[in-house]
């Protein structure tokens, strides 16, 4: 399996420009610009209601912008009508570009009725049309990349929470895509499975793969990302390295946050 390499002056493997969402008369995102770059972790902060989850969601094209841009490797979404009415205009790019963005939810949407190998193998084989004798393999190798490779047959229901959503990172690494994009991947977990969720992401981060992670952990956005960004009401109100947006915040909004959210 190749790891990608950091390269700061890469082209943007995801770019959004400008982007407004919303909910009939409710905006959820106003006005939002941000990048990752090949090899870049990208988390998105805030507190609930900030958009972070809407934005991550309007990167997949799981849900529609009413404005702004999207771009993916630099080719930009195309899109037909306008506000409330706009949609993407080609159904066949939309299914190419999400192929290429594999994303984890906060619950973990295994299939019940598949065992733990068939979930990973299930969307290579079926979108994508690969060989299933060639894609089984490669799952079996991510199932034991994330610590896991022991619950091949086993079904969901037999694993415990930190078990499921490390099966549901392999399964979206499987998809071998150019990033992954993380919603609050740990929030359903107790504190103890959540550690080994926490590890797995760590060490995804520290091969250079490009994430963007929607998290309430502070602590896990500070070790993993090279760039954070966060959110207040909508608008991208700060974004900096770590070491700058957790040692030394400008505005007073994201000091309330931070200190709202540091360990007891």
């Amino acid at each position: 399996m190749t790891v990608p390499t950091r390269s700061s002056s890469a082209e943007p493997v995801i770019e959004i420009r400008d982007l407004y969402k919303s909910y009939g008369e409710l905006e959820v995102l106003r006005g939002v610009s941000i990048k990752a770059r090949q090899g870049d972790v990208v988390s998105l902060i805030g507190s609930s209601g900030s958009g972070k989850s809407t934005l991550l969601r309007c990167c997949n094209l799981l849900e529609d912008s009413q404005k702004g841009e999207i771009l993916f490797k630099g080719e930009s979404v195309g899109w037909r009508g306008t506000g409330l009415a706009r949609r993407p205009s080609d159904r066949a790019q939309v299914t190419r570009l999400r192929t290429n963005l594999s994303m984890v939810f906060q619950q973990f949407n295994l299939w019940s009725h598949m065992s733990v190998l068939q979930n990973v193998m299930e969307a290579p084989v079926t979108v994508l049309g690969r060989d299933p004798k060639e894609v089984e393999p490669l799952a079996r190798d991510y199932l034991a990349k994330v610590g896991i490779g022991d619950k091949c047959d086993a079904w969901p229901a037999q694993l415990s929470g930190g078990q499921q959503q490390r099966a549901a990172i392999a399964r979206a690494l499987c998809m071998q895509p150019e990033a992954l994009l993380l919603d609050e991947p740990t929030s359903a977990l107790d504190p103890e499975l959540q550690q080994e969720v926490v590890k797995v992401i760590k060490e995804l981060a520290s091969e250079h793969r490009t994430m963007i992670l929607v998290t309430h952990d502070m602590r896990l956005a500070r070790d993993v990302s090279d760039h954070v960004v966060f959110l207040h009401q909508g608008k991208l109100l700060e974004e900096g390295p770590p070491e700058e947006i957790f040692g030394a915040p400008r505005s007073e909004r994201l000091q309330q946050f931070l200190s709202a959210t540091a360990p007891a």
